[in-house]
Formats: structure tokens, sequence, C-alpha cells
């Protein structure tokens, strides 16, 4: 009896070094993935709470317009002469660049 508890006692290692792989996989994976897109969120956000009326931007579905109005949870673009949409915050990817026409 005394050979077997010491035979299941040198059989099952670490708990630790079982789940060290998996442990080790999800720290990369943190550090891959989930770091740099929380970086990018964050800017993103910083980005949409500081626009204001005459800022040219892009949305998510590519349409270019300027910044026409400020609400609490939308914009009102301009993207053509007595043309305005209303649009999400969070429909705002991005600042138009210098080079990037508008195609008026």
């Amino acid at each position: 009896m005394e050979n077997l508890i010491l035979l299941l006692e040198t059989a099952s290692p670490n708990a630790l070094l079982q789940f060290a792989p998996l442990l080790i996989v999800v720290v990369i994976f943190y550090l891959l993935i989930f770091m740099p897109m929380k970086k990018r969120q964050k800017k993103v956000e910083a980005m949409i709470s500081a626009l204001k009326n005459g800022d040219k931007v892009i949305t998510g579905s590519g349409i270019y317009g300027v910044i026409a109005g400020v609400k609490d949870k939308t914009f009102i673009l301009k993207i053509a002469d007595q043309v305005k949409i209303e649009v999400a915050k969070n429909a705002i990817t991005g600042l138009q660049g210098p080079d990037e026409t508008t195609g008026n």
C-alpha cells in the first residue's frame, strides 16, 4: 500500500508546471493583442472628444465631411453644399489628412 501511495505522489507533477504553457500563451496574447488595442481605443476616444466645428473627418464607412454641429452622442457632418447628415460619434474613425481630397 505504501508503494502505491509513493508511486502516485511521484507520478503527478506540480500543478503550476501543468498550467505554465497556458499561462505563457495567455500573457503573450494579452501583450500582443489586447494592450495595443486598448492604446488605440484610448487615442480614438481622445480624438473624438477633442473634435469641434470645422474639423474635417472620415467616418468608418468612408464618408468625408466637415463637422457642422456637435450633440451629446452624434455629430452633424456637412458632406456637400446644402447636404448634412447626422452620424454617431463612434462612427468617426479619424481626421482627414491634408493630402486627402473630398471630391468636391
